[in-house]
């Protein structure tokens, strides 16, 4: 198949399907034989993975570039945006963390990052026949345009057709559509090509005559109708978009005649709360996100995951009562996993004077290790063993242990000492581990006897990469029953059509 050339999808909100449409769209065309890449210019997420080139990304390029039989690159996201509280954030450019910015500090930056940006999109285009490129939040945020990489900013720098997704779940799609089209000057219009409407229920038939309508008041094609699939859940772009106290996935009936049940405690600064969608695929386990103490009491197993503000979001574990209801679960015996972050929580002490800037603060005092931060991030893959099992992960972090009196969890490369184990309390700062099915399988056997569930029974097979492969071949097979890839592929090749201007006109009252 021969096609080249480049497209954006751009949203007309945060989380209305940009992600799962390009990976899908990525999919599709990596099974035609198109050499294909995906390209988020600017990403704002506190989930992101370690690529082979040294540097991070967000996760959600990184499943993209797996759709499309990739390694995860820094060239796949140049820009990624960690928040760290509210009006502050990491800036990561190329992989690498460059300093904090706000909102105004960042306009200051926009030149250098308007230039990185070009040079990555230009290279891929090189490189390969298709990018797929993906927006940020949604290109009808006016307010920003002045500043934007990623949306109109970026289709106008590379002439690039723009198709808008909206999510119908959450009502007054048709609207949407309509307003971010006029809200945008005649030259960005020119490049919105047409829309896709995701997550739909029920009769497209229903649907067709407010699809014509918007045709005919916009002029643009609507290239598609994505059905609402309860099976697509593994990769969240961030962890804030899941309801507190739902279940995580699917959880499939247990093997024997008990479930296990796990809390995972949803910090304000949550990161890498992806840790733990591996303990959501497993049949029989549930996996509830927690912000309440009241949640924590009967669960099997509490994970304290990891965090983009640890000083601030230990805080809040005080505040909500929560570390009290750990201690309280350590008391009697109850199992307790921290990563990254959370394991530096659990410790004696934290030293930083990097994220928050607070100097040293007592942490829960549930493993013997104090922990100061540094300024530059640890970044790396690693291996390892846990016991005799073998292990890989990542790390993603400032802070480093400078004293310990646990014993170690793993054992890594050049028989390094890593993690902590105190009892029923353990801790790692290794991202990823839960992914290893030997050690997961290891690990919820121990836990389940822990909190006598004897009940409980692992099953032998759940196999997590294949379920990640599974859910971007599930999405390929969505994307190619319900748009029109002719007309997609079209717009790829040849750019967006010539298109009316959407004139939006007021009346005064009355008339």
């Amino acid at each position: 198949m021969t096609v080249r050339g480049a497209i954006l999808v751009a949203g007309t909100t945060s989380d209305a399907g940009k992600s799962v449409v390009v990976a899908g769209l990525c999919r599709l065309l990596a099974r035609r034989g198109v050499r294909v890449a995906p390209f988020k210019a600017q990403n704002m997420s506190n989930n992101s993975v370690v690529t082979l080139d040294g540097g991070e990304i967000g996760r959600a390029q990184a499943l993209q570039a797996r759709a499309c039989g990739l390694e995860p690159s820094v060239r796949f996201n140049p820009i990624l945006l960690k928040p760290g509280g509210d009006r502050t954030s990491q800036l990561v450019v190329r992989g690498r963390a460059t300093g904090t910015v706000g909102a105004a500090d960042y306009m200051t930056h926009r030149q250098h990052l308007r230039s990185v940006v070009a040079e990555e999109l230009d290279s891929l285009r090189g490189d390969f026949d298709v990018v797929i490129c993906e927006g940020a939040g949604s290109p009808a945020e006016i307010n920003l345009r002045a500043t934007d990489l990623a949306n109109m900013g970026l289709a106008r720098a590379a002439s690039l057709p723009v198709i808008v997704v909206g999510d119908i779940d959450r009502g007054g799609v048709l609207a949407h559509f309509f307003g971010t089209l006029a809200v945008l000057d005649a030259a960005d219009q020119a490049l919105v090509a047409g829309f896709v409407v995701n997550k739909f229920r029920g009769d497209p038939a229903l649907l067709q005559p407010g699809l014509d309508t918007l045709q005919r008041l916009t002029g643009r094609t609507t290239l598609g109708i994505v059905p609402f699939s309860d099976e697509l859940w593994l990769d969240a772009e961030d962890s804030l978009g899941t309801v507190a106290d739902a279940p995580l996935g699917r959880p499939a009936p247990p093997i024997g005649s008990q479930w296990l049940r796990v809390a995972a405690v949803r910090l304000p600064r949550i990161s890498n709360s992806t840790d733990v969608e591996a303990l959501a695929c497993e049949p029989g386990v549930t996996v509830h996100w927690a912000t309440e103490a009241s949640r924590l009491a009967d669960a099997d197993l509490v994970v304290l995951p990891g965090s983009k503000a640890t000083v601030q979001d230990l805080d809040w574990l005080r505040r909500t009562g929560i570390a009290d209801e750990l201690a309280r679960r350590v008391a009697r015996g109850a199992p307790v996993l921290g990563i990254c972050g959370g394991y530096q929580m659990l410790g004696r002490t934290i030293t930083d004077a990097v994220e928050s800037g607070a100097g040293q603060v007592q942490g829960l005092g549930l493993l013997d290790l104090d922990i100061e931060f540094a300024a530059d991030k640890v970044l790396s893959r690693v291996t390892g063993h846990a016991g005799a099992v073998p292990v890989t992960g990542y790390e993603i972090h400032h802070g480093r242990v400078i004293r310990s009196g646990d014993e170690p969890w793993f054992t890594g490369t050049d028989d390094a000492p890593e993690g902590s184990v105190r009892g029923r309390v353990r801790g790692t700062h290794w991202h990823g581990l839960l992914e290893n099915d030997d050690f997961r399988r290891a690990f919820l056997a121990e836990v389940a006897e822990q909190a006598g569930r004897t009940g409980f029974m692992v099953a032998p097979d759940t196999d997590v990469d294949a379920m990640r492969t599974a859910q971007v071949d599930l999405l390929a097979d969505l994307m190619e029953s319900s748009l029109d890839i002719d007309a997609l592929l079209t717009l790829v090749a040849e750019g967006a059509p010539a298109l009316p201007v959407l004139r939006v006109t007021h009346s005064s009252a009355g008339e």
